[in-house]
């Protein structure tokens, strides 16, 4: 088996598969709301990759007649696309590492996002230091801000 993350230098762009997203995060199913991370750029920024499909648990109940992925869980993917970037910005694959939220500040939502989109997660760090970030995140279909918000987070790095 290959394993298809390759590894950054500052220049570098990075790809993380959903098996390097696994050894990267602790979420998994039916709380891994990614599964896929491009154009990661040490220290900057990186993009998350969710294809939405109608059989995730939270359309079951949230506007069943009309499903809508919760804003709650386009800002979770988001962190999710940050705490991928922090762990290659930190060289820390297949380490025991928690990122919990600290703020979420300035959340807008501005189009739905519905089953068969391909939702991209635009993630920017805006400060980094010790164990907290801050970030800055929009989630777009199509080209179409859907959700953005402002968030920090703290490392747990437990081994």
């Amino acid at each position: 088996m290959t394993d298809t993350a390759t590894e950054a230098t500052e220049d570098a762009v990075t790809v993380s598969d959903l098996a390097d997203i696994q050894r990267r995060i602790p979420h998994r199913y039916p709380f891994l709301f990614i599964d896929k991370v491009v154009d990661i750029r040490i220290n900057e920024s990186a993009v998350g990759i969710k294809n939405v499909t109608f059989n995730e648990p939270h359309f079951q109940g949230h506007f069943p007649q009309m499903p809508i992925m919760p804003g709650v869980t386009i800002i979770e993917a988001m962190a999710q696309t940050a705490a991928v970037l922090v762990s290659h910005s930190l060289g820390l694959r297949d380490r025991e590492v928690l990122v919990y939220f600290m703020t979420v500040d300035k959340g807008r939502f501005r189009n739905p996002v519905v089953p068969g989109d391909v939702l991209e997660l635009h993630v920017e760090v805006r400060r980094k230091g010790g164990r907290i970030w801050k970030f800055v995140g929009k989630g777009m279909v199509d080209g179409k801000v859907c959700a953005e918000a402002e968030f920090s987070a703290m490392l747990d790095v437990r081994d």
